[in-house]
Protein backbone atom coordinates (compact mmCIF):
# COMPACT_ATOMS: atom_id res chain seq x y z
CA UNK A 1 0.00 0.00 0.00
CA UNK A 2 1.47 2.82 -1.03
CA UNK A 3 1.84 6.54 1.69
CA UNK A 4 -0.87 8.30 -0.84
CA UNK A 5 -3.75 5.74 -0.45
CA UNK A 6 -2.31 4.62 3.37
CA UNK A 7 -2.91 9.09 3.94
CA UNK A 8 -6.43 9.12 1.81
CA UNK A 9 -7.91 5.87 3.50
CA UNK A 10 -7.52 6.93 6.85
CA UNK A 11 -7.82 11.03 6.32
CA UNK A 12 -11.23 11.14 7.76
CA UNK A 13 -9.96 9.65 11.32
CA UNK A 14 -6.96 12.04 11.44
CA UNK A 15 -9.73 14.85 10.70
CA UNK A 16 -11.81 13.48 13.82
CA UNK A 17 -9.17 13.26 15.91
CA UNK A 18 -7.60 16.99 14.73
CA UNK A 19 -11.10 18.16 15.45
CA UNK A 20 -11.40 16.97 18.86
CA UNK A 21 -7.92 17.64 19.97
CA UNK A 22 -8.85 21.70 18.46
CA UNK A 23 -12.06 22.26 20.59
CA UNK A 24 -10.50 21.12 23.41
CA UNK A 25 -7.57 22.74 23.70
CA UNK A 26 -8.82 26.57 25.47
CA UNK A 27 -10.31 24.03 28.41
CA UNK A 28 -7.16 21.43 28.33
CA UNK A 29 -4.70 24.62 28.74
CA UNK A 30 -6.89 26.27 31.42
CA UNK A 31 -7.70 23.38 33.38
CA UNK A 32 -5.68 19.93 32.53
CA UNK A 33 -1.76 21.01 31.59
CA UNK A 34 0.59 23.46 31.16
CA UNK A 35 0.03 25.65 27.31
CA UNK A 36 3.71 24.12 26.76
CA UNK A 37 3.11 20.44 27.82
CA UNK A 38 0.10 20.37 26.28
CA UNK A 39 1.04 21.85 22.84
CA UNK A 40 4.38 19.61 22.98
CA UNK A 41 1.75 16.52 23.45
CA UNK A 42 -0.16 16.95 20.38
CA UNK A 43 1.95 18.28 18.10
CA UNK A 44 4.18 15.02 19.00
CA UNK A 45 0.98 12.73 19.07
CA UNK A 46 0.15 13.85 15.23
CA UNK A 47 3.21 13.60 14.27
CA UNK A 48 3.53 10.18 15.20
CA UNK A 49 0.05 9.29 14.46
CA UNK A 50 0.94 10.37 10.58
CA UNK A 51 3.82 8.16 10.56
CA UNK A 52 2.02 5.32 11.66
CA UNK A 53 -0.82 5.90 8.74
CA UNK A 54 2.31 5.93 6.46
CA UNK A 55 3.83 2.21 8.00
CA UNK A 56 6.94 3.94 9.21
CA UNK A 57 7.55 2.06 12.66
CA UNK A 58 9.13 4.46 14.87
CA UNK A 59 10.22 3.91 18.39
CA UNK A 60 8.12 4.40 21.68
CA UNK A 61 7.10 7.96 22.58
CA UNK A 62 8.92 8.96 25.82
CA UNK A 63 7.81 11.76 27.60
CA UNK A 64 11.05 13.26 28.02
CA UNK A 65 11.18 13.37 24.10
CA UNK A 66 8.13 15.79 24.28
CA UNK A 67 8.31 17.45 27.74
CA UNK A 68 9.04 21.61 27.81
CA UNK A 69 10.37 23.51 30.67
CA UNK A 70 10.85 27.21 30.21
CA UNK A 71 10.00 26.71 26.75
CA UNK A 72 13.15 24.51 25.98
CA UNK A 73 12.76 20.76 24.25
CA UNK A 74 14.10 18.92 27.62
CA UNK A 75 15.39 15.77 25.32
CA UNK A 76 17.83 18.15 23.86
CA UNK A 77 18.78 20.44 27.15
CA UNK A 78 19.56 17.26 29.14
CA UNK A 79 22.46 16.30 26.38
CA UNK A 80 23.20 19.68 26.43
CA UNK A 81 23.74 19.64 30.14
CA UNK A 82 25.06 16.24 30.50
CA UNK A 83 28.28 17.19 28.28
CA UNK A 84 28.89 19.85 30.12
CA UNK A 85 30.39 18.06 32.81
CA UNK A 86 32.19 15.74 30.12
CA UNK A 87 36.20 16.17 30.86
CA UNK A 88 37.85 17.38 27.04
CA UNK A 89 39.84 14.38 26.85
CA UNK A 90 40.12 10.77 24.61
CA UNK A 91 38.74 9.17 28.23
CA UNK A 92 35.58 11.84 28.43
CA UNK A 93 34.89 10.91 24.56
CA UNK A 94 35.14 6.77 25.37
CA UNK A 95 33.00 6.94 28.53
CA UNK A 96 35.94 5.14 30.53
CA UNK A 97 35.81 2.89 27.63
CA UNK A 98 39.54 4.63 26.59
CA UNK A 99 40.99 1.13 25.63
CA UNK A 100 38.67 0.69 23.40
CA UNK A 101 39.24 3.53 21.12
CA UNK A 102 42.08 1.80 18.54
CA UNK A 103 39.48 -0.84 18.33
CA UNK A 104 36.66 1.28 17.42
CA UNK A 105 38.43 3.47 15.23
CA UNK A 106 40.80 0.36 13.02
CA UNK A 107 36.62 -0.99 12.44
CA UNK A 108 35.95 2.80 11.59
CA UNK A 109 39.18 2.85 8.97
CA UNK A 110 38.42 -0.61 7.65
CA UNK A 111 34.65 0.18 6.74
CA UNK A 112 35.64 3.63 4.97
CA UNK A 113 37.75 2.17 2.79
CA UNK A 114 34.95 0.34 0.64
CA UNK A 115 33.63 3.70 -0.08
CA UNK A 116 36.48 5.92 -0.37
CA UNK A 117 39.63 6.40 -2.93
CA UNK A 118 39.22 4.40 -6.28
CA UNK A 119 37.20 3.92 -9.41
CA UNK A 120 33.24 4.91 -8.16
CA UNK A 121 34.21 5.70 -4.78
CA UNK A 122 34.58 8.80 -2.82
CA UNK A 123 37.51 11.09 -3.52
CA UNK A 124 39.49 12.66 -0.96
CA UNK A 125 38.95 16.26 -1.10
CA UNK A 126 37.04 16.84 2.24
CA UNK A 127 34.71 15.28 5.44
CA UNK A 128 32.64 16.33 7.59
CA UNK A 129 32.96 14.82 11.57
CA UNK A 130 29.21 15.12 13.21
CA UNK A 131 29.67 14.81 16.89
CA UNK A 132 33.18 15.28 16.58
CA UNK A 133 33.90 16.20 20.41
CA UNK A 134 37.73 16.78 20.71
CA UNK A 135 38.36 15.35 17.28
CA UNK A 136 39.32 11.84 18.30
CA UNK A 137 37.59 9.83 15.07
CA UNK A 138 38.75 13.11 12.70
CA UNK A 139 42.48 12.57 14.25
CA UNK A 140 42.63 8.63 14.11
CA UNK A 141 40.51 7.87 10.72
CA UNK A 142 40.06 10.90 8.49
CA UNK A 143 43.25 13.56 8.67
CA UNK A 144 45.54 10.21 7.23
CA UNK A 145 43.02 10.26 4.27
CA UNK A 146 41.54 13.30 3.48
CA UNK A 147 43.17 16.75 2.33
CA UNK A 148 40.73 18.98 4.28
CA UNK A 149 38.29 18.46 7.69
CA UNK A 150 35.16 19.93 9.00
CA UNK A 151 33.85 19.27 12.31
CA UNK A 152 30.69 20.14 14.40
CA UNK A 153 29.34 19.80 17.95
CA UNK A 154 27.00 21.29 19.94
CA UNK A 155 29.87 21.33 22.83
CA UNK A 156 32.45 24.59 22.56
CA UNK A 157 34.90 23.50 25.13
CA UNK A 158 35.50 19.94 23.11
CA UNK A 159 35.71 22.14 19.71
CA UNK A 160 38.23 24.54 21.25
CA UNK A 161 40.21 21.89 22.99
CA UNK A 162 40.50 19.94 19.28
CA UNK A 163 42.08 23.17 17.91
CA UNK A 164 44.15 24.11 20.26
CA UNK A 165 45.98 21.14 21.95
CA UNK A 166 44.55 17.51 20.80
CA UNK A 167 44.92 17.81 17.02
CA UNK A 168 48.16 19.28 16.60
CA UNK A 169 49.60 20.23 13.32
CA UNK A 170 46.09 18.71 11.63
CA UNK A 171 44.40 21.80 12.91
CA UNK A 172 45.99 23.57 10.32
CA UNK A 173 43.66 21.53 7.65
CA UNK A 174 40.27 21.88 9.35
CA UNK A 175 38.24 24.70 7.36
CA UNK A 176 35.35 25.55 9.75
CA UNK A 177 34.61 24.50 13.07
CA UNK A 178 30.42 23.90 13.76
CA UNK A 179 29.15 24.52 17.09
CA UNK A 180 25.80 23.52 16.61
CA UNK A 181 23.37 20.68 17.69
CA UNK A 182 22.95 18.73 14.27
CA UNK A 183 19.20 19.57 14.28
CA UNK A 184 20.22 23.04 13.85
CA UNK A 185 23.29 22.81 11.60
CA UNK A 186 22.39 23.80 7.88
CA UNK A 187 25.04 22.38 5.45
CA UNK A 188 26.41 23.85 2.41
CA UNK A 189 25.38 22.01 -0.60
CA UNK A 190 27.34 19.46 -2.44
CA UNK A 191 30.42 20.10 -0.59
CA UNK A 192 31.48 16.47 1.69
CA UNK A 193 33.08 13.33 0.32
CA UNK A 194 31.90 11.58 3.69
CA UNK A 195 29.58 12.85 6.34
CA UNK A 196 30.33 10.72 9.32
CA UNK A 197 27.87 11.03 12.41
CA UNK A 198 29.42 8.86 15.12
CA UNK A 199 27.84 8.38 18.71
CA UNK A 200 25.26 11.14 17.93
CA UNK A 201 22.87 10.09 16.16
CA UNK A 202 21.32 8.57 19.46
CA UNK A 203 20.96 12.20 20.54
CA UNK A 204 18.38 13.53 17.73
CA UNK A 205 14.82 12.76 17.85
CA UNK A 206 13.41 10.69 15.27
CA UNK A 207 11.82 13.54 13.27
CA UNK A 208 15.31 15.59 13.91
CA UNK A 209 17.42 12.71 12.57
CA UNK A 210 15.59 12.06 9.26
CA UNK A 211 15.52 15.95 8.46
CA UNK A 212 18.89 15.79 9.20
CA UNK A 213 19.86 13.21 7.05
CA UNK A 214 18.24 14.82 4.20
CA UNK A 215 20.12 18.02 4.69
CA UNK A 216 23.28 15.52 4.32
CA UNK A 217 22.30 14.50 1.31
CA UNK A 218 22.25 17.22 0.08
CA UNK A 219 25.68 17.92 0.89
CA UNK A 220 27.53 15.03 -0.43
CA UNK A 221 29.97 15.59 -3.62
CA UNK A 222 29.72 12.99 -6.77
CA UNK A 223 30.08 9.58 -4.70
CA UNK A 224 30.09 10.92 -1.70
CA UNK A 225 28.68 8.71 1.48
CA UNK A 226 26.88 9.40 4.54
CA UNK A 227 28.44 7.18 7.35
CA UNK A 228 25.81 6.24 10.91
CA UNK A 229 28.02 4.69 13.38
CA UNK A 230 26.28 4.26 16.89
CA UNK A 231 25.15 2.39 19.48
CA UNK A 232 22.47 0.09 18.15
CA UNK A 233 19.50 -1.35 20.53
CA UNK A 234 19.30 -5.43 20.70
CA UNK A 235 15.39 -5.38 20.18
CA UNK A 236 13.00 -2.21 20.09
CA UNK A 237 14.12 1.34 21.40
CA UNK A 238 16.24 2.13 24.80
CA UNK A 239 16.01 6.04 26.26
CA UNK A 240 18.95 7.30 28.64
CA UNK A 241 17.08 10.34 29.51
CA UNK A 242 20.27 11.40 32.09
CA UNK A 243 22.04 12.22 28.65
CA UNK A 244 18.98 12.20 25.99
CA UNK A 245 20.28 9.19 24.21
CA UNK A 246 17.74 6.55 22.22
CA UNK A 247 19.24 3.32 21.19
CA UNK A 248 17.02 2.30 18.29
CA UNK A 249 17.29 -1.40 16.79
CA UNK A 250 18.77 -1.56 13.63
CA UNK A 251 15.76 -2.22 11.42
CA UNK A 252 14.56 1.05 13.25
CA UNK A 253 17.39 3.13 12.01
CA UNK A 254 16.94 1.50 8.36
CA UNK A 255 13.75 2.98 8.22
CA UNK A 256 14.32 6.24 9.44
CA UNK A 257 17.27 6.36 6.54
CA UNK A 258 14.56 5.40 4.46
CA UNK A 259 12.15 8.05 5.23
CA UNK A 260 14.66 10.71 4.50
CA UNK A 261 14.70 9.17 0.94
CA UNK A 262 18.54 7.73 1.55
CA UNK A 263 19.74 4.36 -0.27
CA UNK A 264 21.59 2.10 2.07
CA UNK A 265 24.64 0.77 0.86
CA UNK A 266 26.13 -1.30 3.58
CA UNK A 267 26.04 -2.45 7.17
CA UNK A 268 28.78 -3.93 9.55
CA UNK A 269 28.84 -4.66 13.13
CA UNK A 270 32.21 -2.90 14.93
CA UNK A 271 33.89 -6.28 16.07
CA UNK A 272 36.12 -6.54 19.43
CA UNK A 273 34.02 -5.08 22.09
CA UNK A 274 32.82 -6.92 25.06
CA UNK A 275 29.64 -8.93 23.82
CA UNK A 276 28.19 -7.23 27.38
CA UNK A 277 28.11 -3.51 25.79
CA UNK A 278 25.24 -2.46 23.47
CA UNK A 279 26.05 -3.27 20.03
CA UNK A 280 28.09 -1.08 17.82
CA UNK A 281 26.60 -0.55 13.65
CA UNK A 282 28.10 1.03 10.94
CA UNK A 283 25.40 1.88 8.20
CA UNK A 284 26.86 3.36 4.72
CA UNK A 285 24.06 5.63 3.15
CA UNK A 286 23.23 7.90 -0.13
Amino acid sequence: MSDTTSITEYSGTHQAFHDHWAKTDDDMCLHSMSFHLHDALREEFFSSYLHLLEQIPLGKLHAVTCEYINGEKQFYHRAQKFYEDVTPSEEGMMGDFVELSEVDLEGSRQFLKKFVGGPGKASTKRALDCGCGIGRVSKGVFFPIFETMEMADMTEEFLLHAHEEYLGDYADRVESYYCYNLKDLILPPIRYDVVWIQWVACHLTDKDLMEFLKRCQTSLRPNGVIIIKDNMARQGCKLDPTDSSLQRHLDVMKFIIGKAGLKVLDVQKQEGFPEVMVPIWMIAMR
